[in-house]
């Protein structure tokens, strides 16, 4: 019991202490020197969270980022989008931004979990809510990443 105590502590330090001191002391890059160059620069995503143009941003001639619509040209093709191209990309966009959502639930109810199962003490009651939480959660969270990564191969495959 107390060894779990122990590694929750040390990756709750670590997650919210530790990391964020060491993201200030790593170098930042500047993107905003660069005009973008393809398609694949106007796709910056927001917490791991993609657009939901992900895969139709293409550069016009003024140099800036446009959703390519039914009947334009992506970037690197030949052919023009079909409309049922252009439905199937937003349709999969959007499946996986909630599921990115789902995946930052979830590990927000593993600290949850965390917290009831560290402030449970003798409460038998509380800690066997905490357990199934976690339970629970990390089952979403595998479900979650496994969608996502059948989404990204799916997109991979439509190019």
């Amino acid at each position: 019991m107390q060894l779990i105590k122990k590694a929750i502590f040390i990756f709750s330090f670590t997650l919210f202490v530790a990391a964020p001191a060491l993201s200030f002391v790593t170098p930042q890059t500047s993107f905003a020197a660069e005009p973008p160059k393809v398609g694949k620069d106007c796709e910056r995503s927001f917490l791991g969270i993609p657009t939901w143009f992900r895969g139709l941003a293409i550069v016009n001639d003024d140099g800036k980022c446009v959703v390519a619509g039914p009947g334009d040209t992506l970037e690197g093709g030949t052919d023009p989008l079909e409309i049922s191209g252009f439905i199937w990309r937003l349709a999969l966009n959007i499946v996986d931004i909630a599921l990115t959502i789902v995946g930052y639930i979830a590990f927000f109810f593993i600290l949850y979990g965390g917290f009831l199962f560290l402030t449970g003490g003798n409460n038998p009651s509380q800690v066997e809510k905490a357990r199934k939480t976690i339970l629970n959660a990390v089952v979403g969270l595998v479900i979650s990443f496994g969608a996502v990564a059948i989404i990204n191969l799916i997109f991979g495959i439509l190019g």
